[in-house]
């Protein structure tokens, strides 16, 4: 059995199978990410959840493997060499879960750098950029009365769904013909955007055709949609 004690995130949220993959995650568009992955990977793993309401991912146990205070966070006990390794960075662990598998990443070598490309371009933009959306059109941000904030990100998340509508003219996924880890990045950023943000109308989005098809072919996938829900409530 793994040992995992040296981890001290265990601590507060111990380990009832410490030979599977821990996931420190909450059901957030970046959350998501990882439970949709391992849903479709088929990887055993454990789900804990994280309370970022509560601040839970500030508290020094849970600092002690992200330091940047952020979900989704795992700790694979098998690692590299079989050694235990702690991750974060939704991105990161995206890549680290399709190299393990070798599943949802391209082997060819241009193909596997052009998804990539496509994961880095959901964390560089779409997750920011949607992210000042939802502060600035949902929570707080929709008070301050100076509304070119909400503007400015309201137009380039405009822009950024075009991008993507243009990528997926004459293609069923992101990369063509087969679903991998760059669709999985964004799919829960643009339903997040148009869903629980609310903005759906103020984008534009059904303007669009492409993205809004490639969406609703994402969602019907059975891992997507458990994956959307893990972690789910505590007793």
């Amino acid at each position: 059995m793994a040992d995992l004690s040296h981890f001290p995130i265990t601590k507060r949220w111990p380990a009832e199978h410490p030979d599977r993959l821990q996931l420190y995650s909450l059901p957030t568009p970046n959350g998501v990410k990882v439970s949709i992955m391992l849903e479709e990977i088929g990887l055993p793993y454990e789900p804990h959840r994280i309370d970022i309401g509560k601040n839970e991912s500030w508290l020094p146990e849970y600092l002690a493997l992200n330091p940047n205070g952020k979900i989704p966070a795992i700790i694979d006990p098998d690692g590299p060499g079989g050694k235990a390794l702690g991750l974060f960075e939704s991105g990161a662990i995206l890549l680290y879960l399709a190299e393990k598998t070798g599943r949802l990443l391209p082997h060819d070598p241009a193909a596997r750098y052009q998804t990539i490309q496509w994961v880095f371009f959901q964390m560089a933009s779409i997750g920011p950029i949607f992210g000042q959306v939802g502060y600035f059109y949902k929570f707080a941000g929709r008070e301050i009365e100076d509304k070119r904030p909400l503007e400015r990100y309201r137009a380039e998340s405009e822009r950024l769904l075009g991008v993507l509508e243009t990528q997926l003219e004459g293609r069923e996924w992101i990369m063509g013909t087969d679903y991998t880890i760059a669709d999985i990045a964004s799919l829960g950023w643009v339903r997040n955007l148009v869903g629980f943000y609310g903005a759906r109308e103020i984008v534009h989005y059904d303007k669009l055709k492409r993205v809004p098809q490639w969406l609703e072919r994402a969602l019907a996938r059975p891992a997507v949609e458990r994956g959307l829900t893990i972690p789910g409530q505590t007793p």
